[in-house]
This record gives structure tokens, C-alpha cells and sequence, in this order.
């Protein structure tokens, strides 16, 4: 199967354009590409088809964002095609361009029949032809798509994986192999295609949502990474080099003289890395160890730490 076109070269804008200038373009396009304006035109059908793909998502601040930051290949695998459709009104847009939206389903999912009897298949949100929105009407019930929910240890998803999953599939218990991208996220869906329930020839999708475990050293905000070390009195007055984790090995840095508690020291580029997004850093949140009891000697050179102002 052929990549799918980037969104924004289908409109023919730049990454940043704004929301009018997104519609402005789209508008055009769908006025050129229109079947009305081109019976019997396929290419200029299937143009059609992409383009209204490209203003579904680009149009929604969400999905958007969802296709910045994984591109392509990342946002198809947590979006089907109903999903990318869920909530895009196509009805008014046409209206306004003066063409009629009884035929859209059809057209940008290839057939009236299909489109029926996508509409019998699942207990999902439909389209409604009169408002031409996704989210309208809700299907009879008997959802093709099946859904997991898969824990993995912190690790596996700094650094990637190979899982092995067993579920209850159309042909009883079932077991598939799933590849967790490094850098995932708790609440992150992985979407393996035609893996779901059977029907007259058609396949669901196998979603599996991501659940990551605590690390009892790291904790993870976004891309970056945060850990906690406990210096002596003498490293915060005087400064020094100490021994801290990361994701790679243990690794050594430089602590500024005069430190004070809470002060977190950069580590740059030694956190996480996640596809379409910047690598992460890494930082050290520095506890200073006050000891409860000194021998005489500690106490007596406290003393005349004391006594010079210190």
C-alpha cells in the first residue's frame, strides 16, 4: 500500500498556516475536485477523497497536534479512518459551496453499499447525511474493532519493545506480536489494522492502549526526565563532581559550589526520545544530607566553621 500524502502539501499550505488559511485552501480545492464538477473524473475523485482526509485533521486542533508530533505513520496508527472523520461537519461546507452531501459517504469511502453496511457493523458514532457529521448518529451495535489495555515497565517504553499479546479474537484465542515504539506515553494507542473482529469480508482494527509503570528512580514529565540525589554539606559549599543515573548508565556532573536544596542541574539531551519531537533532558534535583549525629572532630571543625562566619 502506497504512504499517504503529508496533509499539508495536499492543501498546499506550510506546517504553521493558520486555521482560515487551512480552510481558505481546502475550500478551493474541494470547489476544483468536486465529483459534481468532474463525473466520471477517478483521479480527480480520489484527490477529492485526500483532501477532505487533510482538512478532517488539520481542521481539528486535536488530531492536528496528534499529526505534528507523530507524523504519518504514528497518527495512523491511532487513528482509523472513522476516527479522523468523528466530528469534521462536511454538511455546511458543501451547502455553502453549492453542492448537496447525500453522496459524500460514498464517495470518500468507496460506495454507497460499503457505506450501509459500515453502518451496520459497530456500536460507534455514524455519519449523518443531513449534517454531514460523524459523530450524528449512533450505529447498531457489533463493533468490528477490538481493544486492549497493555502495561509495560517504564524502560520498555524509554527505550522500545517487542510484546506478545494473547486475546480473545475472531477465532478464539488468538496471539500477536506488537512492536512499542521507544519514547511511548501512558494513554498512547497503538492501532494494529485488520487485527479486530470479521464480517462479510470486512476486518476491525486492534487497538491497544498503553499503560506505563512507575520507575522508583525516574520520573518522567513529557520528554524530560527528573531525578533526586543527595549531596554532603561539603559538595554544596565547596562544589564538586557525584555519581548520578540515567536511562544509558551512571554518568557524572559537575556541582556548582554554593548549591542550594532543590536546585536541579541540567543534563542535556539525556532523556527521552520520542519520534517527531525533540529529545528530552535530563534533571538532577539536588537534596543536601544534614547528619543527625557528627563524631567530636566534625563538630569541633563545625565550630570553627562557626566562628569564621560559616
Amino acid at each position: 500500500m502506497a504512504a499517504k500524502k503529508d496533509y499539508y502539501e495536499l492543501l498546499g499550505v506550510q506546517k504553521n498556516a493558520a486555521e482560515d488559511d487551512i480552510k481558505k485552501a481546502y475550500r478551493k480545492l474541494a470547489m476544483k475536485y468536486h465529483p459534481d464538477r468532474n463525473p466520471g473524473n477517478k483521479q480527480a475523485e480520489e484527490h477529492f477523497k485526500e483532501i477532505n482526509e487533510a482538512y478532517a485533521v488539520l481542521s481539528d486542533k486535536e488530531k492536528r497536534q496528534q499529526y505534528d508530533t507523530y507524523g504519518m505513520s504514528g497518527f495512523q496508527q491511532r487513528y482509523s479512518q472513522e476516527d479522523i472523520y468523528r466530528g469534521f461537519n462536511m454538511g455546511d461546507l458543501f451547502k455553502d459551496l453549492g453542492f448537496g452531501n447525500k453522496d459524500l459517504f460514498s464517495i470518500i469511502f468507496g460506495g454507497r453499499q460499503q457505506g450501509r453496511e459500515a453502518g451496520r457493523a459497530g456500536g460507534r458514532r455514524g455519519f449523518d447525511f443531513d449534517s454531514g457529521d460523524f459523530a450524528a448518529r449512533e450505529r447498531p451495535a457489533g463493533d468490528l474493532d477490538l481493544h486492549y489495555e497493555l502495561e509495560i515497565p517504564f524502560m520498555d517504553a524509554i527505550h522500545g519493545a517487542e510484546k506478545r499479546l494473547s486475546f480473545s479474537g475472531p477465532h478464539g484465542a488468538e496471539e500477536i506480536k506488537v512492536k512499542i515504539p521507544k519514547g511511548i506515553n501512558s494513554g498512547q494507542r497503538l492501532r494494529l489494522q485488520g487485527k479486530g473482529n470479521k464480517d462479510r469480508g470486512r476486518a476491525g482494527d486492534l487497538y491497544v492502549t498503553v499503560k506505563v509503570g512507575e520507575h522508583p528512580v525516574f520520573r518522567r514529565v513529557g520528554n524530560d526526565l527528573y531525578v533526586t540525589k543527595e549531596i554532603k554539606i561539603s559538595d554544596a559549599v565547596l562544589g564538586g563532581t557525584v555519581e548520578v543515573p540515567t536511562i544509558d548508565g551512571s554518568k557524572h556532573i559537575r556541582i556548582p559550589p554554593g548549591v542550594k536544596a532543590s536546585t536541579k542541574v541540567r543534563m542535556k539531551g539525556l532523556g527521552v526520545s520520542e519520534a517527531g519531537k525533540a529529545v528530552g533532558d535530563q534533571y538532577v534535583e539536588v537534596t543536601i544530607d544534614v547528619p543527625k549525629r557528627l563524631t567530636d572532630r566534625q563538630k569541633a571543625l563545625l565550630e570553627e566553621l562557626r566562628k569564621e562566619g560559616i
